[in-house]
């Protein structure tokens, strides 16, 4: 049975669903599931075309799962100044979660991998492990991108630059079905008899957010001490058909914080793209990332 509680800063509350294990093993270490930007926790939870998500799966295999929902996303409230939530806002308020649950792994999705870089760096001891799942990287390895709207929209399908947007900072963003099926439902593996059901799926987001996802302005999260985060396993999981996720993108990542990078073509997954928890072979991916936390006793 699912369970919900609200955690986070008092500024900054968020919403969270706890999933106990279908059977408790000792061996196995909580999950705590992170979104990406422009959606929600419910992404972890089922597949729009109505299947079970990550989060039942792995809690079926014996972890306690815990998926969030953003601060001003989902069931997390949102302020009125929504459009200046900064992922330095939504650090602090998961950290209280990841200490409240202890000593976890996190598996964080596109624009949550800032999220969980700064946590593992700032609570060392309570990070386990992550597992990225086509994360965004520190802005230690990325380009400064100029805060100028003409070059940035000269880059929207540079793969290079990771495909990235231009944000006004002065309302939420929205984004349209053309985006939608341009950068995350996208692939020959996304159920598209379930795209409607996803598109309705999708939130707005803090152009703050995506300025410092992308580094535009070089307002992306620094990690002060990469070393402190390389410490623990980390795994980066990447389809061969995302744009913002290019191979040499991902390994690049992986490489910086001494992690494993798992392309999944070269597992005979061929055709995935960014939204891996939901696409027709979610369940394959699943398993060859528990497999991993088996391999490194987690």
């Amino acid at each position: 049975m699912t369970r919900c509680f609200y955690s986070g800063t008092q500024a900054h509350p968020i919403y969270v669903d706890h999933l106990p294990p279908s059977q408790a093993r000792d061996d196995r270490l909580p999950i705590i599931m992170l979104h990406g930007a422009f959606h929600t926790g419910s992404g972890f939870i089922a597949t729009p075309d109505g299947r079970d998500g990550w989060a039942p799966y792995f809690a079926q295999r014996g972890h306690r799962v815990f998926v969030v929902d953003w601060p001003g996303h989902g069931r997390s409230p949102a302020r009125p100044d929504f459009h200046t939530l900064s992922i330095r806002d939504i650090v602090p308020s998961i950290a209280l979660l990841v200490e409240h649950v202890g000593r976890s792994i996190i598996m964080a999705h596109s624009a949550g991998g800032p999220i969980a870089w700064a946590i593992s760096e700032n609570l060392p001891d309570k990070v386990a492990a992550v597992v990225g799942i086509a994360p965004g990287p520190p802005a230690n390895i990325q380009s400064a991108l100029p805060d100028d709207r003409v070059a940035i929209e000269a880059l929207k399908f540079d793969e290079a630059s990771g495909c990235p947007v231009y944000s006004p900072l002065d309302a939420p963003v929205h984004v349209d079905i053309p985006f939608i099926r341009d950068f995350w439902a996208n692939s020959a593996r996304f159920p598209q008899a379930g795209f409607e059901a996803y598109a309705k799926s999708i939130v707005a987001e803090s152009p703050t957010v995506l300025n410092e996802r992308f580094n535009i302005g070089r307002g992306g999260i620094m990690l002060a001490e990469p070393d402190v985060v390389a410490k623990r396993p980390i795994l980066i999981v990447t389809g061969d058909s995302d744009p913002r996720h290019a191979r040499e993108v991902d390994r690049k990542l992986a490489d910086y914080l001494k992690g494993q990078h798992l392309w999944l073509a070269d597992r005979g997954s061929q055709g995935n793209g960014h939204m891996l928890m939901l696409e027709e072979n979610s369940d394959e991916i699943a398993s060859l990332i528990a497999d991993w936390l088996n391999a490194n006793g987690l």
